[in-house]
């Protein structure tokens, strides 16, 4: 398996990891910490796929997408804090005012889960935004203490994935997610 991750780019690629089966059903599209909320709520069906849309085509795309040859098999959310929920967040604090960029989800497609490929992932986030000039980037995982975490409630990442991707606990957080604390784990990248 030779995993390559590449910016999403491909609205299409990008639907088959984050949008709904239905056009018209109102999934979450990995709008909810890219917007702002108020934004997030009026937004509904299909007009949440038109942003998306619109959000792939700016540069820089909302994330990063990893192929398994031509098949898409994963999808990341990483773009600058300042243009995220997590600039206004209460529960997940800022470090300094270091323009920082944020990894806030990170999916598998399931039939490729459980081979590596959110590590692949999470380090072409880190990629994508050292290319586009991030001298940092931080993601708010679970500290789940290798407990399960909930498949739906796992696109955070855990404490351990963001070890290893060579991130370290900057601050702790008053959000929880499946019962679980998440951190602000940092990575410097200048």
């Amino acid at each position: 398996m030779a995993i390559e991750v590449r910016p999403a780019t491909s609205f299409e690629n990008v639907r088959v990891l984050v949008g709904p089966k239905r056009a018209d059903a109102n999934a979450c599209w990995c709008l909810s910490y890219r917007i702002p909320s108020k934004q997030n709520l009026a937004l509904h069906g299909p007009e949440r796929g038109a942003l998306v849309k619109d959000l792939v085509g700016q540069d820089p795309p909302p994330g990063v997408l990893a192929y398994d040859g031509d098949e898409v098999v994963g999808w990341a959310g990483v773009h600058p804090r300042a243009d995220t929920s997590f600039a206004q967040s209460r529960k997940i604090p800022h470090v300094d005012d270091v323009d920082v960029w944020s990894v806030w989800c990170i999916k598998v497609r399931p039939g490729h889960r459980g081979k590596g490929i959110s590590h692949h992932l999470l380090a072409g986030a880190v990629q994508f935004a050292f290319d586009h000039g991030a001298p940092a980037i931080e993601g708010y995982p679970v500290d789940n203490h290798g407990e399960k975490v909930d498949v739906t409630m796992a696109y955070v990442g855990t404490r351990a994935l963001f070890e290893r991707g060579g991130f370290t606990q900057a601050a702790v957080t008053d959000s929880v997610i499946n019962g679980f604390p998440r951190l602000l784990m940092r990575r410097e990248l200048r």
